[in-house]
């Protein structure tokens, strides 16, 4: 027996001796936290799309924008972390679900995900917290910082291209992050946290690179950012040269 068909009879298990308790009683759903991090510099519609999509998915409550003060990778942002954080905040007016986490831009120190993670999680014990990544986040977590604790407190959700064979994903990680996958999204009602789920969306392919080189030659491309997001940078003249 597989440790996820395990899990699920545990699982089924628990609910029916449950219910057999008390005829009226009812299993409470958890609340279910997206997280989505990154510099968003600036924030574009592959983020927005991105967010939404695995919202549907998942039947997520809300989903958390997370902007990275000082990413561990990146030396510095183009945007300030002011400006960034009031982009992320417009974009967060039009959609309801999506909410900002200033958390990070607080810090003068880098920004690692598991610190996040586990203060959010404190500070929502009761909720499940699925952490939105791409397939190439996935390729190099197990360099990530303390990357087996981050899976304490969190589901990994990858995002991958319609067309890509998740065997060939699979196959290229990591073999001890193996252990966390599955398939089986109902699993998920049975454990808080520690499972890698992948999730093929529709995924527009947009570079916040191309995007910062089109705004430095005047072009504000409608299809790639948000009107008030291009009033903004307008406005206070972000990534001209």
């Amino acid at each position: 027996m597989t440790m996820d068909k395990f899990l699920k009879q545990k699982c089924q298990k628990d609910k029916s001796e449950q219910q057999s308790t008390s005829v009226k009683s009812k299993i409470s759903p958890m609340a279910r936290i997206g997280i989505l991090g990154g510099t968003f510099d600036p924030i574009h519609q592959g983020h927005i799309t991105l967010a939404l999509e695995n919202a549907k998915w998942l039947s997520l409550n809300s989903i958390y924008l997370l902007p990275a003060h000082i990413p561990p990778h990146k030396t510095q942002t183009t945007a300030s972390a002011i400006h960034r954080k009031a982009m992320v905040e417009l974009v967060c007016q039009q959609y309801p679900i999506l909410q900002l986490d200033e958390r990070e831009l607080t810090k003068n120190t880098p920004s690692y995900t598991v610190e996040s993670l586990k203060e959010i999680k404190e500070q929502n014990p009761n909720s499940q917290i699925f952490f939105i990544i791409g397939m190439d986040s996935l390729l190099t977590f197990t360099q990530w910082h303390r990357w087996s604790e981050i899976l304490q407190y969190c589901h990994l959700v990858v995002n991958t291209r319609p067309d890509y064979d998740l065997k060939k994903l699979k196959q290229a990680c990591h073999q001890s992050l193996s252990l966390y996958f599955t398939d089986d999204l109902k699993i998920l009602d049975c454990v808080k946290s520690g499972k890698i789920i992948f999730y093929q969306n529709t995924h527009i392919d947009i570079s916040s690179t191309d995007i910062r080189r089109e705004l430095s030659q005047g072009i504000f491309a409608q299809n790639k950012l948000s009107t008030k997001v291009i009033d903004y940078i307008k406005q206070h003249q972000l990534y001209s040269q």
